[in-house]
């Protein structure tokens, strides 16, 4: 049991640092990196619905009337093609919606700063900061069409990192489960 643990402590650090890899990969190349996973995404688009195409031929004669998956098959088909021939679009489509969703939750606590201004309460000096900075956070990542994908990669950077750790405990550790 104490080897099988070990291992599986080498494979998760193994798989960290292939990961941490990935976010390094991330951040120093956002933009490629959003057209490979549109393209991924794309294609598992496609793949899901030629299995439903296979799936309603397959079926053909049975349950016929609440049989849709050949529409699907054909929906998810094209939703596919789209995705891939429009990656760098819909990159750009992600990216500003979670700039506008930034902004508007910057005008949110500005709405709020305002209140506990009114209401007499001392800390509305920083939440007025925070709320300008969240502000500037979600114009940032309007304008900067790499921020998301830098933004994904040192997320990704920073697990692994933490998952290393984790795993290096762990194994220092195994000898005293036992």
């Amino acid at each position: 049991m104490e080897e099988f643990l070990k291992k599986t402590g080498w494979t998760s650090i193994i798989t960290s640092v292939i990961t941490a890899i990935i976010g390094v990969i991330i951040i120093c190349n956002p933009m490629v990196t959003m057209k490979i996973v549109a393209y991924t995404l794309g294609a598992v688009f496609i793949a899901f619905g030629v299995i439903k195409l296979i799936s309603y031929f397959v079926a053909k004669g049975t349950y016929d009337f609440y049989n849709y998956e050949m529409i699907y098959g054909f929906l998810a088909i094209i939703i596919g093609i789209i995705t891939i021939a429009y990656s760098n679009t819909i990159a750009t489509i992600f990216r500003i919606i979670i700039g506008v969703w930034i902004i508007y939750s910057g005008l949110m606590r500005l709405g709020l700063v305002t209140k506990l201004k009114n209401l007499g309460i001392n800390e509305w000096k920083t939440a007025l900061v925070i709320a300008i900075l969240i502000l500037i956070c979600g114009l940032y990542v309007l304008i900067k069409a790499e921020t998301i994908g830098i933004a994904i990669g040192i997320a990704v950077l920073i697990y692994s990192i933490m998952d290393i750790v984790e795993g290096i405990i762990f194994l220092r550790n195994v000898d005293s489960i036992f």
